[in-house]
């Protein structure tokens, strides 16, 4: 009896689970290959920010969140602060990382 008790207060005191996102974001305005070095440094500063992917031939980042920590808002704001404005893409929004 005690120890459910204990398991049902462990359980009712830990936070919500995080939910993991992954988004594409269009970034139009990467010019060279040395871009996407900031664009994934920039990201990767945000709470929240487990998995950063830069593409420049793409000229897209791929970027996996908690959504509890940050937004997609944040991610593109983070984008436009280091120089470089970005969208949510919006055919293909999210994309598994390959293993």
């Amino acid at each position: 009896m005690r120890f459910g008790l204990m398991l049902i207060t462990a359980l009712l005191s830990m936070p919500a689970l995080a939910t993991m996102q992954t988004v594409t974001l269009s970034i139009p305005g990467m010019t060279c290959s040395a871009c996407p070095i900031t664009i994934k440094l920039a990201l990767n500063k945000m709470d929240g920010v487990s998995q950063v992917d830069v593409s420049y031939p793409d000229r897209e980042a791929v970027v996996t969140f908690d959504d509890t920590l940050t937004s997609v808002e944040a991610l593109t704001e983070a984008t436009a602060n280091a120089g470089y404005p970005s969208t949510l893409k919006p055919s293909n929004a999210s994309r598994e990382f390959p293993e």
